[in-house]
């Protein structure tokens, strides 16, 4: 009934911000001479802040068109290479200059927790001139009709090993959050199947792996209260007239509520900023202003099954790292993973994956020899900085596709033994190097 009510109120509130946006466009008019007044600018900026927070944000594009290869630069094109009921599978097909060298591909699982993959536009754009890039694009739950069926956790490991068929060999893995949980669960199946598919590397991102380890607010949260209350509390059906009417999700309205409630003195203090650019206009703030909220307020809705089987399996019971994790009755064994190498990626101020939860991949991964493993731990960067930024682009970037490159299928008989463990920035020395 919630949900009924969410839809019936932003329903309600259509004629008013479309008023408001009327309003807008007419206090900034040229012809209008208000609009050169502080007035008028104030009138207009009351009139957009109002529109921006009633408004449901749609899914943003990538917006990808060009990219620069060998100081040259080429055009890139987003195609659908593979398509299931919740996820397509994206690449961004790039039009080299002839006689470039292979570069890895890659397959990046972006998080499928609120979301939309665009959030991972950086890290795309950042790996763009060195790799072939592939993305998962989850869809809204609300638009996949309840004929297409459940989705839950070992839908999602089956999307996983599906795509790195489709493919191929030496496919190169990156998991951002969420996914790092059930893409090393796929992997470790992969490998137990002895699947000449499985990636030839895998870099797990900000996961939680083992939320045991320096656990967070986040991380809390799910261990303070049963998995019925989830149930009770945050799962409602998909209204009419919907695609996906009457499918049990985690609304995205609810999660964004849950995002804006743990840092809300920040988004309040943004959007007076805003308010107070636009009177001033500041063009340059207001634009940084909406591009960040364009992204950070839309969302999707999670399938049910999938949201609670996650919770249960990778917050409450901890069933990876206890070796109690399964997928279609099978275990989930890391220890099996020999061929694919493993990077861990972590940010020291991360505050939804604490630092040391991801690395817990390392000890589970025990049958790997030091040289296909690499740890890094990025100074002075929360969360989202282990993907996106200045400081993703400047030193973790640049290591992961070094790490893909010297663990590529080409690479593997020349593969240098003195790759080594580096933590904060700084380098182990190799035994050749004492």
């Amino acid at each position: 009934m919630f949900y009924q009510l969410y839809e019936l109120n932003h329903a309600a509130m259509a004629p008013w911000r479309a008023a408001a946006e009327s309003l807008r466009v007419a206090y900034r008019n040229p012809f209008n001479p208000l609009a050169y007044t502080s007035l008028g600018r104030t009138f207009a900026a009351g009139f957009e802040v109002f529109e921006r927070v009633t408004r449901r944000y749609g899914k943003p594009e990538f917006g990808l068109s060009q990219t620069v290869v060998d100081g040259e630069a080429v055009s890139v094109h987003e195609t659908v290479a593979w398509s299931k009921p919740f996820c397509d599978l994206l690449r961004f097909e790039r039009c080299l200059p002839a006689g470039h060298r292979k570069d890895p591909r890659v397959l990046i699982v972006a998080p499928m927790s609120g979301h939309y993959a665009t959030l991972l536009r950086g890290t795309v754009e950042t790996l763009l001139p060195s790799a072939d890039v592939y993305i998962t694009d989850w869809k809204d739950a609300r638009m996949v009709p309840l004929s297409e069926g459940r989705f839950d956790l070992d839908d999602y490991i089956d999307y996983v090993i599906e795509m790195l068929h489709h493919l191929g060999e030496d496919t190169h893995v990156i998991a951002v959050c969420q996914p790092a949980v059930p893409v090393l669960a796929a992997v470790a199946r992969m490998e137990s199947d002895k699947d000449p598919f499985a990636p030839s590397s895998m870099t797990l991102m900000g996961g939680p792996i083992d939320t045991r380890v320096n656990p967070t607010a986040v991380n809390q949260l799910a261990t303070t209260r049963p998995l019925s209350w989830f149930e009770e509390n945050v799962i409602m059906p998909v209204p009419w007239p919907q695609p996906g009417f009457m499918r049990p999700v985690y609304p995205g309205f609810l999660q964004l509520s849950g995002f804006m409630s743990m840092n809300l003195d920040r988004h309040m203090i943004a959007h007076k900023d805003f308010f107070v650019h636009l009177v001033k206009n500041d063009g340059d703030s207001a634009d940084k202003h909406r591009d960040f909220y364009d992204e950070y307020l839309a969302v999707m809705d999670l399938d049910a099954e999938f949201y609670l089987q996650t919770i249960d399996t990778v917050f409450i019971r901890h069933a990876l790292p206890k070796g109690e994790m399964t997928h279609r009755g099978q275990p989930v064994d890391p220890s099996k993973i020999v061929n694919t190498a493993l990077m861990t990626v972590e940010g020291e101020n991360d505050d939804i994956s604490g630092v040391g939860q991801t690395e817990a991949a390392q000890r589970l991964c025990s049958s790997l020899p030091d040289h296909m493993r690499l740890h890094y731990v990025q100074p002075d960067v929360g969360h989202y900085g282990v993907f996106n930024g200045s400081r993703f682009r400047r030193e973790i970037a640049p290591r992961i596709i070094r790490f893909m490159q010297d663990h590529g299928r080409d690479a593997r008989a020349a593969r240098r033994p003195d790759m080594r463990v580096i933590e904060g920035g700084k380098r182990r020395r190799s035994t050749s190097e004492k």
